[in-house]
């Protein structure tokens, strides 16, 4: 268990007379004890105040070190003087001093801490905790256990750097060093400080792995230009990014911290950091749950339903479509914020899917809702099933994130079976069409069809036809059933495509050949599982 020693005196003297809240001294002083750092505020700053006073045969004995009985001065429990400590201003009010004749600390008394800029004084307390608390349970999640995130100014990591480069010099003076990464990082202080009192007070365990995130973004408009200096020293830290609202993140400030020469640092940057008028604000206190995934398999009935909303420069061609009809009910009932739709291939507008149907997968993103029984799953697709004669699913079930892989694995090895209606302009007989049943593993090359190379590059893709049957209608028509490699274009095969597509059909009966109705028979994805519906 981590104690101050004698060693540490002139650190926390330098510290205390410079502005410098108790839990930075502890972190700067590189005391490693978790619960230490929980002690309310006016105990600390008291037993640093009288860790002072005793001289240095007596150094030992006050030790930081909340295990030990002899030790009363340092409590576990968390006290009630958070909303008494602050003004109306939201600064610290002044701690009284301990006066001591061989150490000057007239200046000890802290107001809002010059390094941590309030982080480790106000936003510990209690009120704070509660205040995030009714954030979390006012949004209406669903969650068995937390994961705490911080997001602190970038300022503050320049204002480490000049209270490290003050106490490396004091500690110069004694023969000692100080390395920086022996410092106690500050988020990790306050997750110390901050994750047992969440966890109490949402009643869940904080959990590194946990799908639920609560975070907080601080800010520190009073000293938002501090950081301004670096760009000047270090230019090439700092590039404009489409999606940043300024080039003063906090990885381009420690880029830079990492690169300025110490000298040139404290020409432009006070050491110790001065002491600031204000505390920080909790810009956004956020909630956010992982995306819940759901896939099953999905039957389309219309020949007027595109797969995904059909939108031409801005204008919408059709009212709806299959991810629409599926997602507005798992949108409901999930409480999500927004979805991403995939599935095994993709069928034409007028196309439809028959047979088990196509495999698909529904990302829903930052759901309220995440638990759900087979039976409530259940009864969702049969909502899904009521709501339009236009698409069923089937086998509707909650899925992993690695699991909707299995679903795109060697998609182009798959097969798919069609039934295409096609037409002739020459008149035909059952003979004429016989030999295509004996055409097995027909290769094709296919060249980006007309239709989609708006959207798709140009190229020359193999593909194989492994097997077909023909079913003659009349003089102008017949049905051909195909199985074919994923990725085909039925439509091409069938009417060339202009020569794009060779062979088809129309060169191998050696007439003008067109297809009239396609439907996808099968998807062969072994994927998601069948359930007993």
């Amino acid at each position: 268990m981590s104690s101050l020693t004698e060693k540490d005196r002139p650190v926390v003297q330098l510290l205390l007379n410079t502005g410098t809240c108790p839990r930075c001294i502890l972190r700067f002083c590189c005391v490693g004890s978790q619960t230490l750092y929980r002690c309310p505020y006016k105990d600390l700053m008291k037993d640093l105040k009288e860790f002072l006073k005793n001289n240095q045969e007596k150094e030992d004995a006050v030790c930081f070190d909340v295990a030990d009985p002899p030790c009363k001065r340092i409590r576990l429990e968390h006290g009630e003087e958070g909303p008494d400590d602050l003004n109306h201003n939201g600064a610290l009010q002044q701690i009284p001093s301990v006066n001591d004749e061989n150490t000057a600390v007239e200046n000890s008394a802290v107001k809002v801490c010059n390094v941590c800029l309030g982080i480790l004084q106000e936003f510990c307390e209690t009120d704070f905790v509660k205040k995030v608390c009714q954030k979390v349970n006012s949004a209406g999640y669903q969650f068995t256990s937390f994961v705490f995130s911080v997001s602190l100014p970038p300022q503050l990591s320049v204002r480490e750097r000049a209270a490290w480069l003050l106490v490396k010099q004091e500690m110069g003076k004694l023969g000692l060093s100080l390395a920086k990464d022996d410092i106690v990082q500050l988020k990790e202080a306050y997750k110390w400080i901050f994750h047992p009192q969440l966890s109490e007070e949402l009643g869940v365990p904080a959990d590194g792995k946990s799908l639920f995130e609560v975070s907080v973004v601080f800010a520190h408009p009073e000293t938002d230009e501090e950081c301004h200096f670096l760009a000047t020293a270090c230019p090439d830290c700092f590039k404009p990014a489409k999606n940043k609202q300024s080039v003063f993140t906090r990885m381009a400030v420690i880029k830079a911290l990492e690169k300025i020469k110490e000298e040139d640092f404290l020409k432009h940057f006070p050491c110790p950091p001065s002491s600031p008028k204000n505390l920080c604000v909790a810009l956004e206190i956020q909630c956010n749950n992982g995306a819940v995934f759901v896939a099953g398999r999905y039957n389309k009935y219309s020949r007027n339903l595109p797969q995904t909303p059909w939108i031409i420069d801005g204008e919408r061609k059709l009212e709806s479509s299959v991810e629409e009809l599926i997602s507005e009910h798992l949108m409901a009932e999930f409480k999500a914020d927004s979805f991403n739709f995939s599935s095994s291939g993709r069928e034409d507008v007028d196309v439809r899917t028959l047979g088990n149907g196509r495999p698909f997968a529904i990302e829903l993103v930052n759901p309220r809702r995440i638990h759900f029984t087979a039976e409530e799953m259940k009864g969702l697709q049969q909502t899904i099933n009521n709501s339009s004669d236009k698409i069923q699913v089937r086998d509707l079930q909650l899925v992993t994130r690695s699991a909707i892989g299995r679903m795109k694995e060697g998609e182009e090895e798959k097969t798919k079976t069609y039934s295409a209606l096609i037409w002739t302009d020459k008149a035909i007989q059952k003979e004429d069409i016989a030999f295509l049943d004996d055409i097995k593993e027909l290769k094709l090359d296919q060249k980006t069809p007309l239709r989609v190379l708006h959207r798709r590059p140009l190229a020359v893709r193999c593909r194989i036809i492994h097997t077909m049957k023909s079913e003659y209608i009349d003089e102008h028509h017949f049905r051909l059933h195909l199985k074919t490699q994923a990725g085909t274009y039925i439509k091409e095969f069938v009417h060339g495509d202009f020569g794009r597509t060779k062979p088809n059909i129309g060169s191998l009966l050696n007439r003008t050949a067109d297809i009239l109705e396609l439907d996808v028979q099968s998807v062969d994805v072994d994927w998601p599982p069948t359930l007993d519906n």
